[in-house]
């Protein structure tokens, strides 16, 4: 039985060109929900969600990290959510040219510690679509303190969620 890529990427631990990455991204789920949980109290989702206060509330979301503020779309801050949900907002553009990783190890450090520290918290990480920039910031969480790998990341965010980081 021969193993796809992402199977032979994920059991030799070589590092993906960008063609393999693609490749990889534009597999399995062809559609996702306003809202999905990608780990135990770690949600992605789009920007309706987030304006959804009684939906965050259901989900027992304690934290909200945008990764699209300041965008007429996806303003959001403390007063929109009253005392029970805490906000942060990354000032991101959603053009394929911003450069988001300046946010990556303070946005991963904002998810870990709420995610661990303050239990039961639960975060929800969020941008206009929910497939971009939010993804990648979800990423970098699950590299940096969970330790996956890139594909890892991809297969298993995937597994979930339709997802195509710029």
């Amino acid at each position: 039985m021969t193993k796809n890529k992402s199977e032979y990427l994920e059991t030799t631990g070589e590092t993906p060109s960008v063609e393999q990455l693609e490749d990889i991204l534009h597999a399995g789920q062809l559609s996702c929900n306003n809202v999905d949980e990608m780990w135990p109290n770690l949600f992605l989702g789009d920007m309706y969600m987030s304006h959804g206060r009684y939906g965050l509330w259901k989900l027992g979301i304690t934290h909200v990290l945008n990764a699209a503020h300041g965008k007429m779309c996806c303003k959001g801050s403390d007063d929109l959510y009253g005392t029970t949900v805490k906000y942060n907002g990354v000032p991101a553009s959603d053009l394929p040219t911003f450069d988001i990783s300046p946010f990556f190890y303070p946005s991963a450090h904002y998810i870990m510690k709420r995610s661990y520290l303050v239990s039961p918290a639960k975060v929800f990480v969020l941008c206009a679509v929910g497939v971009n920039h939010s993804v990648a910031l979800d990423f970098a969480y699950l590299m940096i303190y969970c330790n996956y790998t890139l594909v890892d990341v991809i297969l298993k965010v995937k597994e979930r969620r339709w997802i195509f980081p710029n």
